[in-house]
């Protein structure tokens, strides 16, 4: 079928205008790309595109765009999943000769302009992220003057619409919606990089049975891939702060967390300052800020973005010469889309994945953290029961509600919408008719998939085959062969991977990590649901903003933190976790509402030793007083909502009169083993504080992510 599908002059001379102007004077079609042209001109057609990062899957729907509309058709609507990507192909379609625009949350300002001119005709392309399209207003203002005039679809990174993908994004599927609006004839492309056999199948069985599926081989021979085995979580980051300047041209350095992304970061500034300018990127950044990273990167004013997947898609630079994992990603697809931003336009780019046994944490939580728990969907579906279309649910009013974390509702709420349980109007959130069933089968199916690909990365560390074929069979791509330039092809690690990090740098990198300050926010909200009392915390029951010593999984403290929340601590382990406490303590003085001036332990995470032992010397070096909560048994399963937890502490813990008058008027230095919740500290300060305490300082050891 593909061979029997060839342009016309006309549309030819009109697609070799496009692709010169992208590529330049020499540059032609590909007969795989004509293929995909040449169908997508046809009334109807449905065409997905597998094909490797820099095959030119753009090209082909900006040429197919400028034969539509030379034809007549209405503009062209490309979903997008990221802001950088949206506005790379708003620049390359302007190449093209053609007018793009994107609406997002960044150009606001530009709005009404830009559906007028989309109204009037004068827009080519619009460009939109799926949360755009699932969002009511932009529905109803744009996609309902845009029904059965769009000339063409655009699905980018079509894996996100299939939930056996490596980054399902709820959201996509509200492309189908836009299906049923179109009219029929209007043709569908779907691209992505990033589909293995079953990903594909789904993709094009949610385009339609007619679906011309182009699927290419996915080797890219510029890379060369290399494990460096053997490192501590730290060691890791001393590996990067010594072998970063020795790095090809500029690039990126990815991390699994947030956290560490900000970390390392910092770490390299420490060491290089200027000489080796970098940059953390996350997706917590604002929009312009992330666009000036990008092209600071891509004008190579950075040597390197240490970055989460934030940046994994849509980003084009095709000089970018090294792409370093800082911790393995879960799947071996996610690792094959974010290595593929490297070398698209060199001969040669360095890919460096530095795994750690820390990284199966990690994993196991990607593997369950989108599958929806039926007890927690119940829970929300029943506090939907009392809002309707007159007074819908917003996400806060639900939190409030369930109890639930507000992130965990958003995403069963997206995911409910998939599944048409619940519908998202102008105002928020509402309950309809139909009835939700939790599918054991298909999401045991999800987590089985997931969890065979976070064994493949086990396979890939281990360097037990050639790592550029693995990856490609992981894609089921049929010309997997072995590379000759990886690690394992080479039988040793190439320059400039060779040497381990200087024992200098890993101390130096240690005393300054350790020398961070991380404020505690103190939680504003009371839970609801079990708690009983919702809405704000009074002021006169509030904590202060406190400080954590141990972030999340912060290499610097690993080791530590192993030995004191152990059996056996080490008595050293010991010592240097209550230097850091008096560290925190003297750079948090300045921003004190009040010194303190006595110390009380809480033990909420069971490590009743540590604390009283930290209390015991903070108050001795400090000179505060010292005195102690009650706390009576209590039962904290895993998976309480958090106005379930919220409760537990509530009734678990006690200000007796000996405590009460002790703390009257008094401030009080908190002192907390770990928690993620932060409900043991938050219930704590409130009955310090009813009791009489004048402030409540929290100082906690680790915050558990």
């Amino acid at each position: 079928m593909g061979d029997a599908l060839k342009l016309s002059e006309a549309r030819g001379a009109t697609a070799a205008g496009v692709i010169s102007a992208i590529a330049g004077d020499a540059a032609r079609l590909r007969e795989d790309q004509e293929t995909a042209v040449a169908a997508l001109c046809e009334p109807n057609a449905r065409v997905l595109v597998v094909q490797a990062t820099g095959w030119g899957k753009s090209a082909v729907y900006w040429a197919a765009t400028a034969i539509r509309r030379s034809e007549g058709a209405g503009p062209t609507l490309v979903v997008s999943p990221l802001l950088s990507l949206m506005r790379d192909q708003v620049a390359a379609a302007g190449r093209a000769g053609l007018r793009a625009a994107t609406l997002n949350s960044s150009n606001f300002d530009a709005w009404n302009e830009i559906e007028s001119d989309l109204r009037s005709g004068a827009i080519d392309v619009l460009l939109v992220s799926p949360e755009r399209l699932a969002n009511p207003g932009f529905g109803r203002r744009v996609l309902v003057g845009l029904a059965g005039q769009i000339g063409l679809l655009v699905i980018d990174e079509a894996h996100a619409v299939s939930d056996w993908g490596h980054d399902f994004r709820p959201d996509y599927r509200r492309v189908s919606d836009v299906l049923q609006k179109l009219n029929p004839q209007t043709p569908v492309l779907a691209t992505t990089a990033t589909a293995n056999t079953r990903v594909t199948e789904d993709v094009a069985h949610q385009l339609g049975a007619s679906t011309l599926v182009l699927r290419g081989p996915l080797a890219r021979s510029s890379l060369q891939l290399a494990v460096v085995n053997a490192l501590s979580p730290l060691d890791r980051f001393a590996w990067v702060v010594d072998h970063l300047p020795k790095l090809p041209g500029s690039g990126i350095v990815y991390t699994l967390t947030v956290a560490d992304a900000q970390r390392l970061a910092s770490a390299i500034q420490e060491v290089h300052g200027a000489a080796v300018p970098v940059a953390a990127y996350t997706g917590g950044l604002e929009a312009g800020e992330r666009e000036f990273l990008e092209d600071a990167l891509r004008e190579n004013r950075l040597k390197a973005l240490v970055a989460t997947s934030a940046l994994g898609m849509g980003y084009d630079k095709p000089d970018l010469g090294f792409v370093v994992h800082v911790g393995s990603p879960p799947s071996p697809v996610s690792y094959y889309q974010q290595v593929g931003r490297a070398g698209r336009g060199i001969d040669h780019a360095v890919v460096a994945l530095l795994p750690s046994d820390a990284d199966a944490g990690v994993w196991d939580y990607f593997a369950t953290a989108t599958i929806p728990v039926p007890e927690h969907v119940n829970r929300l579906l029943a506090g939907l029961s009392a809002y309707g279309p007159d007074q819908p649910a917003t996400v806060p009013s639900l939190e409030a509600e369930t109890g639930l974390r507000r992130g965990r509702v958003e995403l069963m709420l997206k995911q409910l919408a998939v599944d048409g349980a619940v519908e998202r109007v102008e105002k928020g959130w509402v309950r309809t008719d139909a009835e939700w069933t939790f599918d054991a089968a298909h999401y045991d199916g999800i987590v089985a998939v997931r969890r065979r690909e976070a064994d493949i990365m086990r396979a890939y560390t281990r360097g037990e085959r050639c790592l550029m074929q693995l990856l490609q069979e992981s894609l089921d791509d049929p010309t997997a062969e072995p590379c000759g330039r990886c690690s394992v092809c080479l039988g040793l690690l190439p320059d400039p991977l060779t040497a381990a990090p200087d024992p200098e740098t890993v101390q130096a990198i240690t005393r300054q990590l350790r020398g961070e300050t991380h404020v505690l926010e103190p939680r504003k909200m009371w839970p609801g649901g079990a708690f009983g009392a919702k809405g704000k915390i009074p002021p006169a029951l509030l904590a202060d903003p406190g400080r954590t010593i141990v972030y999340a999984d912060a290499p610097e403290w690993r080791e530590v933190l192993r030995s004191v929340f152990g059996d056996t601590p080490d008595p050293a382990h010991v010592e240097a976790l209550k230097a850091g406490c008096v560290a925190a303590l003297s750079r948090w003085r300045d921003a004190w509402s009040r010194r303190p001036e006595i110390v009380i332990p809480l033990p909420a995470a069971g490590h009743r030793g540590l604390t009283t032992a930290v209390a015991d010397h903070l108050a001795e070096i400090g000179r505060l007083g010292r005195t102690e909560l009650t706390l009576h048994p209590s039962s904290l399963d895993e998976g309480l909502s958090s106005a379930e937890e919220a409760k537990v502490w509530r009734d678990s813990i006690e200000v007796d009169p000996t405590t009460t008058q002790a703390i009257t008027t008094r401030s009080v230095l908190l002192v907390v083993d770990a928690s993620s919740s932060q409900w043991p500290i938050t219930v704590a300060a409130a009955k310090l504080r009813e009791a009489g305490a004048a402030a409540v300082l929290p100082l906690l050891i680790h915050r558990r992510p």
